[in-house]
């Protein structure tokens, strides 16, 4: 059974852990949405209140990542005192190691590497929090500059997970998302593609990459959006709002999951909205600009 078999009747929003799992982000607002005490236990109980609400609400799929301070632990624990939870689909992201220590102000946040050994090294830590539990495994903000493009020996290793059942893909960042979409696509092991997911910024400040989303997705792809509501930007913009952005995104045709990262359970309430709006996405057409200027503007958001 295909992941998205398994979610066929659950909300097409699924509900993301970036923003809960560490002390600092990048959200606009956060810094008044969460505890000032931002202790493991506090973002641990947030996340845990989410998880719960999400789940009561029909939402089925659940994004960590190795980089998500201790996003994946808390998903991990979660599963672990709800046995009775079979039904959820869990996707997670290596390629980046968390390391601000757990402080809102650190110099660096995270480091990049897309090799072999980090993949190694990261999938034997997400096995040893998520067991058998792990359904999706991407490799995390893939650039054109990327190893994961082009390194045939990792290639082999996602194509050997791919084999124990594991979904094997890819998400994206930056100006040139369409080109490494466009890409991963290409990648094959034994005449087979290797990338059967990709994780793409698509909103209705930066649309560029929704051409090559709908090629992955006419390609068979599992296709999930995030920052929907451009790290928070749309959901103060005058007109637009929370629902209205992920509205958008969800009636994109080849959006198979839509992210909140909803720090409050108000937040994701007013999140949930969107699957019953109906947006007129040419209204908002003007919205959009260069992919160059919204990543600048992107970088220098302040973690808080």
């Amino acid at each position: 059974m295909t992941i998205i078999d398994r979610l066929a009747g659950a909300s097409r929003i699924g509900l993301g852990l970036a923003a809960v799992g560490r002390p600092g982000y990048i959200n606009l607002g956060r810094a008044a949405d969460l505890p000032a005490e931002r202790t493991v236990e506090a973002l641990r109980a947030r996340a845990w209140q989410l998880l719960d609400q999400a789940y009561a609400a029909g939402i089925r799929y659940f994004d960590v990542a190795r980089s998500y301070g201790r996003a994946e632990e808390f998903l991990a624990h979660w599963l672990l005192a709800r046995p009775e939870i079979d039904d959820v689909v869990v996707g997670s992201k290596w390629g980046y190691t968390y390391t601000a220590g757990w402080r809102v102000e650190a110099e660096v946040h995270e480091v990049k590497d897309h090799s072999v050994a980090s993949f190694d090294r990261q999938y034997g830590e997400t096995r040893a929090l998520l067991g058998d539990r792990l359904d999706l495994y991407q490799v995390h903000s893939v650039t054109p500059d990327s190893p994961a493009l082009r390194d045939g020996d990792l290639h082999r290793r996602l194509a050997g997970l791919a084999e124990q059942g594991v979904l094997v893909g890819l998400s994206t960042s930056g100006p040139s998302q369409a080109e490494v979409i466009r890409s991963a696509l290409s990648v094959e092991v034994g005449g087979r593609p290797v990338f059967r997911s990709v994780q793409a910024t698509w909103n209705l400040l930066e649309p560029s990459a929704g051409p090559a989303l709908a090629d992955a997705h006419a390609a068979g792809c599992f296709v999930i959006v995030k920052e929907a509501l451009a790290n928070g930007r749309l959901a103060v913009w005058e007109g637009v709002g929370d629902a209205v952005a992920l509205a958008a995104a969800l009636q994109r045709p080849w959006a198979s999951i839509v992210l909140s990262g909803a720090v409050t359970g108000d937040q994701l309430n007013s999140n949930l909205r969107a699957e019953k709006l109906t947006v007129d996405a040419a209204r908002w057409a003007g919205l959009a600009m260069p992919a160059a200027w919204y990543w600048q503007e992107r970088s220098q958001l302040p973690w808080m």
